[in-house]
């Protein structure tokens, strides 16, 4: 008789809500009782889509990319970019789902970012990434809603920007990066000139994703204002006129390693009427506030991709046997991914703790620490949730074997997919280096310092006390170790920024789960706890490089070896 042959089940998502080890419990701790049987139903509906309507769309859309027509079949130029039609679907869902309405329409007060940003946690991985647009959406809308005043125009378009209804909602794009620079938006060569009194726009825009939204921001600069970031001003450009592009180019669309969906175009803006926002001469400072938002977008999107790509792998654990045993009975392979547990749980409490702050400071409700701390906690949380979520997806992919390498299994996604996070909204050194400047002119690092203070002052749990002693030594040596580092020579700071970047999202994101677990109660807080203990000991305070080193390194990395 024949063998039966074998084939491997693979893995099964399940609701993303109802299954997720601890969403439903750190929001029920966080969200108001009077808040949560809303949001906890809608969560609920949300996760099953997730798992499976969203998911499907999400697939198709990756599958059927975009294809940029230059022209039509008799030679005139037309420029149209081809989504999905999945792509198109995925935009009337988040508005349906209120994923941008919710933050502005505030209806659960500081609290409803929290739930916006629940939402965007869930919905992320089934998106195809449509989060992209939807972070952009968001900033401008933010902007917009900070300096469109009476402006008739501008605050149409906030109007689009924030609504539920499908028919009337817009996403937008963000045009700043030029072939000059990336973060760097000094060397901008994109001209404002004013025409028949309207304000048209020239120059080119190297990588603009979402081109298809129906408006952008944009930097420019007038033709008399000075060189520099200091002489730029902001712009509304509506994306379309009448049907057609606002005198808009398309020099192609990118090939890119992931976000297959995401159309993201070379443009060439070809006096491109536009509309100023804010003060004159003043754009980076304006658009500072969207950078904010798109960074905290980046953040829960990495993180929502990791608890996706860890939830597959779970199930898949369960299933396949090597060695004769479950790979979830064997030591090493929990050991290795406990840990990416414990880099998602640190990404997440961070996360959403600054969400959090968003939401008061909308609210007009923060505190100055509060505020300090969501000025700092920004960037770092960004850095560190990107570089996290790349990690754990190379472990994911890796602990699949060879099903993680087929495109088919729903799994290289993760990968190809995460590498854009730690590029996005900044770099890793930069946002490192953006550290150094925040130190030098707020008082964030004190308002840090006081606010774990007073969390581990504040934790009453008697579970807790051992744990709490050992977080108290390492902050107390994590504080020498800051002060040694700002008031060290500036080349010195920056060759450190990067560790002290990462230091401080890990002892936060330890001071953040404690406070979590205190307010737990009965077996959820044991297993908090026994969370905190390895999470406490993964952490290690840095080594402060001396200029040796850092001379050292430069001359390796100059130096022509002859071997």
């Amino acid at each position: 008789m024949k063998a039966t042959e074998f084939f491997q089940e693979g893995p099964e998502i399940k609701n993303t809500f109802t299954s997720h080890r601890w969403l439903k419990a750190y929001l029920k701790n966080r969200i108001p009782p009077e808040y949560w049987p809303e949001i906890e139903a809608d969560l609920t509906r949300l996760g099953e889509n997730c798992a499976g309507m969203y998911l499907t769309l999400a697939r198709q859309a990756e599958r059927e990319k975009p294809v940029h027509v230059p022209y039509d079949p008799w030679g005139k130029r037309i420029d149209e970019i081809r989504v999905s039609s999945a792509w198109v679907e995925l935009q009337n869902i988040s508005a349906r789902e209120g994923m941008i309405h919710i933050g502005y329409k505030r209806a659960q007060k500081e609290f409803s970012r929290l739930y916006q940003f629940a939402k965007l946690y869930l919905f992320h991985p089934s998106s195809a990434f449509f989060t992209c647009p939807l972070a952009m959406a968001d900033g401008a809308a933010r902007v917009l809603e900070l300096n469109g005043g009476s402006d008739a125009t501008l605050k149409e378009a906030f109007q689009h920007l924030t609504t539920n209804e499908p028919e009337n909602f817009w996403t937008s794009g963000q045009w700043m990066t030029e072939r000059s620079g990336g973060s760097d938006v000094s060397g901008t060569e994109t001209v404002a000139r004013v025409e028949n009194g309207q304000i048209r726009l020239y120059g080119t825009k190297w990588f603009t994703s979402a081109t298809t939204s129906q408006m952008a921001l944009a930097l420019a600069r007038y033709e008399d204002s000075p060189p520099g970031s200091r002489g730029l001003s902001l712009f509304y450009v509506p994306t379309y006129l009448s049907g057609k592009f606002n005198n808009i180019q398309i020099l192609r669309l990118k090939d890119k390693l992931g976000t297959w969906a995401l159309p993201t175009a070379e443009l060439q803006l070809q006096g491109s009427l536009a509309y100023p926002v804010g003060e004159r001469d003043q754009g980076v400072k304006t658009v500072a506030t969207m950078l904010n938002i798109t960074r905290l977008y980046n953040s829960v999107c990495s993180v929502g991709q990791m608890a996706r790509a860890l939830d597959q792998l779970r199930d898949y654990s369960e299933k396949r046997k090597v060695f004769s045993r479950p790979l979830v009975d064997q030591v090493l392979h929990h050991l290795t991914f406990g840990r990416e547990d414990m880099k998602s749980l640190a990404g997440f409490l961070l996360t959403m703790e600054l969400v959090y702050l968003l939401g008061r400071e909308e609210c007009g409700v923060a505190t100055a620490e509060e505020q300090d701390l969501l000025r700092l906690m920004t960037p770092i949380c960004k850095l560190f949730t990107a570089r996290v979520s790349l990690q754990t997806a190379s472990e994911v992919v890796e602990g699949f074997g060879g099903a993680g390498y087929i495109e088919d299994t729903g799994v290289p996604v993760h990968l190809r997919d995460s590498q854009v996070f730690s590029i996005w909204e900044g770099a890793t050194n930069v946002l490192s280096l953006d550290l150094i400047r925040v130190v030098q002119k707020t008082p964030a690092l004190s308002s840090l310092k006081n606010n774990v203070r007073e969390r581990i002052k504040n934790v009453k749990s008697r579970e807790l006390q051992d744990t709490l002693k050992k977080v108290s030594a390492r902050w107390n040596e994590l504080e020498r170790y800051l002060g040694q580092w700002a008031e060290s020579a500036p080349e010195m700071q920056a060759a450190n920024s990067r560790d002290v970047a990462f230091h401080l999202a890990w002892n936060y994101s330890v001071a953040l789960l404690l406070s979590w677990a205190d307010r737990e109660t009965g077996a959820n807080q044991k297993t908090l706890n026994l969370w905190l203990a390895e999470m406490e000991s993964g952490i290690e305070v840095p080594r402060m490089r001396t200029p040796e080193e850092c001379q050292n390194s430069r001359q390796a990395f100059t130096a022509r070896l002859n071997i």
